[in-house]
């Protein structure tokens, strides 16, 4: 777990990266948030970035929602609103842990292209192999298929990334189907999703995340007050675009709206 703090903050935003990636990508967010008043708490989920046990594989999702209840703990030490931001599958893990854990002191959250579907799952007679193997070789670990190229426009985060030892490019079988069940029970149950103010920024052109299951999620959600803005023509990693200071005021824009 790592703390970018400021002097006398307004609150405190806990950071929930995605597959295959680690907090240290998330820094220039941090920093920005740090500009606007903002403590920033956030941390590699298990299996991922510089954490113990085997890369790119966890036994149970509850593993990423034990880590991310540790995170928002740490942030309500402060007693200061608590912001939650989670993109891709750390969306998923912000809904999850929303929908099961019901952490207090959350004031806003927001999510950058949330896992809610794929745009390419596997074929059939892969995903029937996963099933299968998950639970005879849980560990076993095939190709992630992220591509860097799929993931922002930004040619400068592209190759930092395709070089970054962190990188998690296998994943296990058992962890595919605790993210297939994870997004399952997301849509089978958006009445369990707090009433807690709720922004969704959404890819345009998104090749890793279905941006239509993200829609009809947030479609049935009864959450009060609640935003989506979708970005035509950007990738996935809206905050690693070229437009991502765009993409920052309007984060920005609806954390002041919470907490002027």
């Amino acid at each position: 777990m790592w703390k970018w703090e400021v002097e006398e903050p307004r609150g405190t935003v806990v950071v929930v990266h995605g597959a295959g990636e680690h907090h240290a990508r998330y820094e220039w967010l941090a920093e920005r948030f740090n500009e606007h008043g903002f403590d920033v708490i956030m941390g590699d989920l298990p299996g991922q970035g510089r954490t113990r046990g085997k890369r790119g594989h966890i036994p149970s999702f509850d593993y990423y929602l034990d880590t991310v209840e540790e995170w928002i703990e740490e942030a309500k030490a402060s007693q200061m609103p608590i912001i939650l931001f989670g993109h891709s599958m750390g969306g998923l893990i912000v809904i999850r842990t929303l929908m099961e854990r019901k952490p207090t002191m959350i004031h806003g959250v927001i999510l950058s292209s949330p896992c809610l579907g794929l745009t390419a799952p596997p074929p059939k007679m892969k995903e029937l192999s996963t099933k299968l193997l998950h639970r005879v070789i849980p560990t076993f670990s095939a190709d992630s298929g992220l591509k860097t190229e799929h993931l922002t426009r930004n040619e400068e985060i592209r190759e930092r990334y395709s070089r970054d030892e962190l990188r998690v490019k296998k994943v296990s079988v058992r962890w595919y189907q605790e993210l297939m069940k994870a997004m399952r029970l997301a849509h089978r149950y958006p009445e369990k999703f707090p009433d807690i103010p709720l922004m969704v920024l959404q890819s345009g052109e998104d090749y890793v995340v279905n941006k239509e299951e993200v829609r009809a999620w947030f479609d049935l959600l009864l959450t009060q007050e609640k935003y989506y803005k979708e970005w035509e023509g950007l990738y996935h990693e809206l905050f690693n675009e070229p437009e991502r200071k765009q993409v920052f005021r309007h984060a920005i824009g609806f954390v002041n709206l919470l907490l002027p």
